[in-house]
């Protein structure tokens, strides 16, 4: 199927591994040019080569080590984009982390933290790249934030608490860009198999294998697919959401949660 996404230019952040990375890939193969950023130049460098090699897309990466939470940075990054691409057609704000820790867990700094990393970290490329959006007639923006943003867990309390405000801010964009045809929509995630929950494995010193091991965390989750998702299952409907094929649907949230989600 075509996306109708060839030619045009997407904005990633947090693209060198997981979400971003197959966020990225897909893109590619479905023919746009695609600017990323992450903090680690070395580890984008090498991932964006290998994604370039298996898509045969020359020409059509650009890669800037940035910090989403510096609002200079951001700018300088969407410049360089506009500058190798000609414009922007897409965002998607994908960089983030959990904060595993209850409330009394947490210190101020680490608060602070989490919610400059949820909101600034959106808010900070939205805004420098809101007027090269504006000229496009296929502008999408995609915020990729999960679950917890509706329901929160005690073990996650201020990311919870901080995907509970980018949900808010998102919806509130999906009003203020809308007139300038700008559509603004969130993928929200359960558990996804990227590298923390093998980092987690290994140093769990389960007798498990990995596979039993996940299938146990998604039984105790209550994920109704009885397993964790994949990074590209998740890119999928990014993907989606970029497209002009959903150009009517803005201030909208896709669950991609295997089933985990207990609200109505």
């Amino acid at each position: 199927m075509d996306l109708r996404l060839r030619d045009r230019t997407v904005l990633v952040t947090g693209a060198s591994s997981g979400v971003g990375l197959a966020t990225a890939r897909m893109l590619l193969a479905e023919g746009a040019n695609v600017a990323a950023c992450a903090r680690d130049a070395e580890r984008l460098d090498a991932t964006l080569r290998a994604a370039q090699a298996d898509t045969e897309a020359p020409g059509r990466i650009h890669a800037v080590s940035a910090d989403v939470t510096d609002a200079a940075a951001m700018g300088s990054f969407v410049d360089s984009a506009v500058q190798a691409f000609g414009g922007i057609d897409g965002v998607v704000c994908n960089a983030g982390r959990s904060l595993m820790a209850t409330i009394d867990e947490t210190t101020d700094d680490q608060i602070r933290e989490e919610f400059e990393l949820k909101l600034f970290g959106v808010l900070n490329i939205v805004r420098a790249a809101a007027k090269h959006l504006a000229a496009s007639e296929v502008a999408s923006v995609v915020a990729v934030n999960a679950i917890l943003a509706r329901q929160p867990e005690a073990k996650l309390a201020i990311t919870s608490a901080a995907r509970a405000g980018l949900l808010n801010l998102t919806q509130t964009l999906s009003h203020s860009l809308g007139a300038d045809g700008i559509r603004v929509n969130s993928v929200l995630l359960g558990l996804v198999d990227t590298g923390q929950w093998t980092r987690r494995y290994e140093s769990s010193g389960s007798d498990l294998d990995y596979a039993e091991w996940t299938g146990r965390l998604a039984a105790d989750r209550g994920i109704v697919l009885g397993r964790l998702g994949t990074a590209e299952e998740v890119a999928f409907p990014i993907v989606s959401l970029l497209s002009p094929l959903s150009g009517y649907t803005t201030g909208a949230c896709i669950d991609v949660g295997g089933g985990v989600a207990r609200y109505v």
